[in-house]
């Protein structure tokens, strides 16, 4: 069963006067529980059609369906619940709020959505314990290193039980070793879970965790598309 679902997707940028056709035609189906990398080289398309598919953007021509929803069909505000409820954003500069803890980090999604404290708490520490960063609770980003504060990203993303993840080149800030840790945790969260997970990339590392690999290059979706 697909949960995303995109046809005919044109992008265009105004830089100064010139115009950049990020995306040309992309038509591309992610089904549910995938584990999913686009990857391609720096400028290839690959983060513009990671925020198209989050919602973040819209293009000027083409279909997208995500978890059901058409795009085409919903307003600003069923977009943005959609995002809060239904759609996790890991990203590359992690994002977290820095006058906040990282429970109060994870806590956020949660508090926007109305739970109460004490779950939100309860269920915060809980997936910071998954990610392990027990006994981090209380420590803000500047306090974290790198691959903590990205852990803290990830336990945000998925703290509400998302339908999908997006994560915009999550290890480029990270060593080897920490990026490798970070994507076994979001593995083991895709095999336990049925999270579905689509990444922009260009390490090699995350697309060698990916079961499936949608190659894009100068906006287009190259042939050669892998799997297994």
């Amino acid at each position: 069963m697909s949960i995303v679902e995109i046809k005919g997707v044109d992008k265009t940028y105004q830089q100064g006067k010139v115009f950049v056709q990020a995306l040309k035609k992309i038509d591309l189906t992610v089904e549910k529980g995938d584990f999913a990398a686009i990857a391609g080289p720096s400028g290839s398309g690959k983060t513009t059609l990671l925020n198209i598919i989050g919602g973040l953007d819209m293009p000027e021509h083409g279909h997208i369906r995500v978890d059901g929803n058409v795009y085409a069909d919903m307003t600003r505000s069923q977009m943005a619940e959609l995002r809060l409820r239904r759609i996790g954003f890991v990203f590359q500069a992690y994002n977290l709020l820095p006058v906040l803890s990282a429970v109060e980090n994870v806590e956020y999604v949660m508090q926007l959505q109305g739970v109460a404290k004490k779950q939100r708490r309860d269920r915060a520490m809980t997936i910071l314990d998954e990610v392990g960063l027990a006994g981090r609770y209380h420590n803000r980003p500047a306090e974290l290193s790198g691959g903590q504060q990205q852990r803290v990203a990830v336990a945000r993303a998925i703290v509400s039980d998302p339908a999908i993840v997006l994560a915009d080149e999550p290890t480029a800030n990270l060593d080897s070793k920490t990026g490798e840790g970070l994507l076994q945790i979001m593995e083991k969260m895709n095999r336990e879970k049925a999270v579905t997970f689509i990444f922009s990339t260009h390490d090699q590392m995350v697309m060698s965790y990916a079961r499936r690999l949608i190659h894009i290059r100068d906006g287009e979706i190259a042939n050669g598309e892998s799997g297994q």
